[in-house]
């Protein structure tokens, strides 16, 4: 990772939630140390298609968590592919402390972000010192692969973190889709790393890989070194 980038968040579940309202403010005040604005970025790409109550739901959630953390709280309605090109939400996307892709469909993600001028800005950001975090689909999407939990076969995620693959909701995903989980973790082709994290528990990148919440951060596949120390909230 690069030397000077901002924190790096991947959320098994939570995001925009009370239980997660401390976790959220952590990371957008470690973004402001570092001169960053106090401005919470809401991304809802990946449930966008689902039609305007869940739109508005998602756009409840994130207003009413930036209200609680004392943010300045911007929405960028980036519905489909057309959006991330769009000049104002790359200025918005700027000086931002914490920018938050939400669930959905992972798949929707990449294929709206990948190449776009919004996802360099958001790359930029993050190098200068911004935080980044991805909830359940946003998570999978930032991996370097996309597993097949809602298409048949695996896709090119954004690459954010280039070599992992990422299971969310690991502990409710046991019960729901037990064959599923273990046919990802015994697939002989791959060659990235599985990581499976629970309901509302996080795996932070910030000099080293930590985990934060009430859940575990599994490595199902392939390795990676996440510190005893918990990400710790201030």
């Amino acid at each position: 990772m690069k030397q000077d980038a901002g924190v790096l968040a991947l959320v098994g579940s939570g995001e925009y939630s009370p239980q997660m309202q401390e976790f959220e403010s952590e990371l957008l005040h470690r973004a402001i140390s570092r001169g960053k604005k106090n401005r919470f970025i809401q991304i809802p790409t990946a449930s966008s298609h689902e039609g305007s109550a869940s739109r508005d739901k998602w756009q409840r959630l994130g207003r009413e968590q930036a209200e609680r953390i004392g943010s300045e709280w911007v929405y960028l309605p980036i519905h489909e592919r057309e959006d991330a090109f769009n000049a104002e939400f790359v200025e918005a996307i700027s000086g931002a402390g914490l920018i938050y892709f939400s669930g959905g469909d992972p798949h929707r993600i990449a294929d709206v972000f990948t190449g776009s001028p919004v996802w360099e800005a958001i790359v930029s950001a993050w190098q200068s010192g911004s935080s980044l975090a991805g909830c359940s689909a946003g998570a999978m999407a930032f991996g370097g692969t996309i597993m097949g939990i809602r298409k048949s076969h695996h896709s090119a995620g954004l690459g954010i973190a280039p070599g992992l693959e990422v299971i969310p909701h690991y502990d409710k995903m046991l019960g729901w889709l037990p064959e599923r989980v273990t046919a990802f973790v015994l697939r002989p082709d791959a060659e990235t790393t599985l990581i499976g994290i629970d309901e509302n528990t996080a795996l932070i990148c910030t000099d080293k890989w930590q985990s934060y919440g009430r859940g575990k951060v599994h490595t199902l596949r392939g390795e990676l070194e996440i510190s005893a120390e918990p990400f710790s909230i201030h």
